[in-house]
């Protein structure tokens, strides 16, 4: 675990912040040359990329601030914090601000909102899985206690002190564990964009495959960052877990029926 990657006297490298940073440029870069393969304006699917980055990394931070908003309210100078700003944040309000704001730039440059969605899919999963490698270096997003022998526990106390990482208790390693799991995904949505016969099929690829294992991996989670809902009885992430798996199922046998 190596929560700062470089230290200079007063200036400090994240390593989660570098590592989120190569995701999402790596991401961006191959949503790009899809593009161009795919004979979409390289410099449209550009701007789109940029404002879903931004708005990511925004809404992101805006869902970590209300969903422990109790603790915000009675200290409100920590939402400019260093260990706010440093923190990843919430994934699912990232997803949705991300998913939006771009949403609203395709619809008005009059830009094929699937295809569009199409090409970044892949670049998406690469980043994303970047970005759980850069969270297990800042031990962030921990699992639970574990037994088992690929159980991994932290000693860094700056980890505690950043992000509440428990220190000297084996925990499920739930970062590398999706990390994994989206690299894989990156190459089955790279080989179905490949062979897609319908706009819409690799996005809903993914949304489905990320939705199913996020949804069970949640399980796994002993951080207290996403909220719940229903009176406790999934997290907030859950519930947008099952909300993709309807909605890539659905887009799947919409556009085969339409085929």
């Amino acid at each position: 675990m190596l929560p700062i990657l470089l230290h200079f006297g007063r200036f400090s490298l994240p390593t989660y912040g570098f590592l989120a940073a190569v995701g999402l440029l790596a991401g961006l870069a191959i949503g790009v040359r899809n593009a161009g393969r795919s004979g979409m304006d390289p410099d449209k699917t550009w701007n789109a990329g940029i404002l879903a980055i931004l708005a990511g990394i925004i809404g992101a931070k805006l869902l970590l601030v209300a969903t422990d908003w109790s603790f915000f309210r009675a200290h409100p100078r920590e939402i400019f914090s260093l260990t706010t700003l440093q923190a990843g944040g919430v994934w699912s309000g990232g997803f949705a601000a991300a998913v939006l704001v771009p949403w609203w730039y395709i619809r008005r440059n009059h830009m094929p909102v699937l295809k569009t969605c199409d090409v970044f899919a892949p670049g998406i999963a690469l980043g994303h899985a970047i970005g759980r490698l850069g969270c297990f270096a800042a031990g962030c997003c921990w699992g639970k206690p574990t037994s088992l022998p690929w159980g991994v526990t932290f000693t860094n106390p700056l980890a505690a002190q950043l992000v509440g990482t428990p220190i000297g208790v084996p925990l499920h390693p739930t970062q590398l564990y999706e990390m994994v799991l989206e690299l894989g995904n990156f190459f089955l949505l790279t080989w179905v964009l490949r062979r897609k016969r319908f706009d819409g099929q690799v996005i809903g690829a993914y949304m489905f495959v990320y939705g199913f294992v996020r949804y069970f991996l949640e399980f796994l989670r002993d951080d207290p960052e996403r909220g719940s809902v229903l009176h406790g009885f999934m997290t907030g992430t859950q519930l947008l877990a099952i909300g993709l798996v309807i909605a890539g199922g659905l887009l799947w046998m919409r556009r085969q029926r339409t085929a």
